[in-house]
Parts: C-alpha cells; sequence; structure tokens
C-alpha cells in the first residue's frame, strides 16, 4: 500500500461540513502511548488479497482508505472504498462492495478506543475495542450474533500495512 493525495471536496458545503469534522491532530486527552491509529492519517491504496474468505489476488481488485482525525482530535474516522471509485459499477456483488466508514473514538475510561464500523453497501457492521498490542493495532469484538472478530493492522510501516479481518463463528474455537 502506498500514500496517494485524497481530491478536495467538490461542493462547498461539504466543506462546511468537512471542516467542521475535521481535526488538525490528535487531542492532548489521548495519551502519545494510547496513540494506536494517528499513524493512519493520509489516503492509501489498497491491494486486496483476500476478501470473505475467497483468494481474490487474481482479480486485482484495487481499494483505498482514507484516515483523518475529528472531533476535535478525539477520535479517527475513515473511508474504506473497494473496488477503487473509478472502478465501481451499478451492479457490484454485495459481498464485494465495500463503501463504508470506520470512528475510532478515545475512550479513558478503559484507556482503549471504541471502534465502529459501518459499510451501507454491503450491508455489514461491527462493534469493537482496539488499542495496541504491541507493533500491531489489534481490535476485538462480537457480532449481535456471537460471532468474535479480531481485526488487526501488522507489518506497520511509514508508507504500509497488512490489515487481516479474522471472525470465528458462534461456538468455534480460536
Amino acid at each position: 500500500m502506498t500514500l496517494a493525495a485524497a481530491p478536495a471536496p467538490a461542493d462547498p458545503a461539504q466543506g462546511n461540513f468537512l471542516a467542521a469534522l475535521a481535526a488538525t491532530g490528535r487531542s492532548s486527552d489521548i495519551p502519545e502511548s494510547a496513540d494506536a491509529y494517528g499513524w493512519l492519517v493520509g489516503s492509501w491504496e489498497l491491494d486486496v488479497l483476500h476478501y470473505w474468505a475467497q483468494d481474490v489476488a487474481a482479480q486485482g481488485i484495487q481499494g483505498e482508505a482514507h484516515f483523518g482525525w475529528v472531533l476535535e482530535g478525539r477520535a479517527v474516522q475513515d473511508v474504506w472504498i473497494m473496488p477503487c471509485r473509478p472502478d465501481r459499477t451499478a451492479d457490484l456483488d454485495k459481498a464485494q462492495n465495500m463503501y463504508g466508514t470506520t470512528l475510532r473514538v478515545w475512550d479513558p475510561t478503559i484507556e482503549a478506543w471504541r471502534v465502529t464500523w459501518r459499510n451501507p453497501a454491503g450491508d455489514h457492521h461491527e462493534e469493537q475495542i482496539g488499542r495496541k498490542s504491541g507493533g500491531e493495532v489489534v481490535q476485538i469484538g462480537t457480532r449481535p450474533d456471537g460471532t468474535r472478530t479480531r481485526w488487526t493492522f501488522t507489518e506497520i510501516t511509514a508508507d504500509s500495512f497488512h490489515w487481516l479481518g479474522e471472525a470465528l463463528p458462534p461456538g468455534g474455537n480460536a
């Protein structure tokens, strides 16, 4: 994955909304040692290798993700898009249609991040708790049906990372 510039908003009213939402950086309320997501701020190009337990590497699916500090620097929000905007068509398979957002809000009472993912394009949502774990960022949650989830940012460098999403159905063993 590589960094790429994000396009400017086309509509001035959108610009007002984005200006009210966006923050210039992390709030001083969040300890630097707990800043699990600030390194993501910017835009990323995604190479999709596996999706919904399918090896899709040969399909060459590209995605994009855009991250920013929001809400006075107390949260990091993103938009994950797959396939990329220029490659999107009206007849996308719902299972491989991602146009969603994650809001990661620092919660000092648990010294971790409350993570909410919503993908209305694919009819999917998650609630998780995220925190640093060594050189990784790990988010853990349980879906309403009892499926346990773990999403991990790993192999993190200044210009790349791997993201792994895992799910263990109810009654399954790790």
